[in-house]
């Protein structure tokens, strides 16, 4: 029998979801300020870690340094090569409050580093500084959301490990807030059309400038109000939205343009992990075969 994995409940994890949202964001968003463009934004995103989620080494003058959130101890830390630690309790603040934080923190280490202290990527954003209303953390739903992401990881890992052509590494995007894994064909896509929120264009036409079959789970959202796993293709290959996919509680969802899995339908699975990796598998192959991949190249 294998380990059940956590409950997660959008409608009542909401609040804390937006409040990680944003703390996410102004820390990512720090990362972007320190490093040299990579394809495909890869260079900004967070990692998933035995403690919550890290931003990997960055660096600023002659200091190394990272920034982590630890959902164990529940409190956002800084490292440096300089062998210091500057930490805070993540409880009781607002994105306000965070945001004041761990600039100061920052300062206090001799790292001065500027960002555009507006969220991207959602609908009516509220200036970080601004930010009162979002303050929402729950010690227990903040472990199961961890807990989470760690079997997901696992269970991606394995998919992952299938693929030898261009792949993505297994990463959290602050921007959606969600984890995401993607494998190319290695051929060029149509010009994406853009208009994501308080994103530029040229970043999501540089984002999508490849083939790609890309998967990856979320929390909930306004459009899907409930944890989900997704799968989708860049661009979409006549066929693929009728496509058979495991397991059966799969469909596609004709507003997203993806195929989407309840998380609720892997928690409540004997067999999680495995029903996870079908989802992963079919839902990738059947894009792959409609596209026209040369699979034979691209897979072990």
């Amino acid at each position: 029998m294998q380990k059940k994995w956590p409950v997660l409940s959008y409608k009542e994890g909401k609040n804390m979801y937006d409040t990680l949202h944003m703390w996410a964001q102004i820390v990512g968003k720090i990362k972007l300020a320190t490093l040299p463009w990579v394809n495909h934004s890869w260079h900004i995103t967070l990692h998933i870690t035995p403690l919550g989620l890290s931003t990997q080494v960055m660096r600023y003058k002659d200091i190394n340094f990272s920034i982590d959130f630890d959902f164990v101890e529940h409190q956002l830390k800084v490292y440096t090569s300089h062998g210091e630690l500057r930490k805070f309790d993540l409880h009781n603040i607002s994105v306000a409050d965070f945001y004041s934080k761990i600039f100061e923190l920052l300062h206090d280490l001799q790292i001065d580093v500027n960002i555009k202290p507006i969220p991207v990527e959602i609908a009516n954003p509220i200036p970080f500084k601004q930010d009162t209303e979002h303050a929402t953390y729950e010690t227990e739903r903040v472990r199961a959301f961890h807990q989470a992401l760690l079997s997901i990881q696992d269970v991606f890992l394995q998919f992952r490990s299938k693929f030898k052509g261009k792949c993505s590494p297994i990463h959290f995007f602050w921007g959606s807030f969600d984890v995401a894994l993607s494998f190319f064909s290695g051929r060029s896509a149509p010009k994406h059309p853009g208009g994501i929120p308080g994103l530029p264009n040229w970043v999501a036409e540089e984002a999508y400038c490849r083939e790609v079959s890309s998967c990856g789970f979320w929390t909930g959202n306004d459009a899907l109000p409930e944890a989900a796993f997704y799968c989708y293709l860049y661009p979409e290959p006549d066929g693929y939205k009728v496509a058979k996919i495991q397991p059966k509680e799969a469909y596609y969802h004709q507003a997203l343009g993806e195929f989407i899995l309840p998380y609720s339908a892997v928690q409540q699975s004997e067999y999680p992990e495995e029903a996870l990796l079908s989802f992963l598998e079919t839902t990738y192959s059947a894009g792959a075969e409609l596209a026209g991949w040369d699979r034979a190249t691209l897979e072990n």
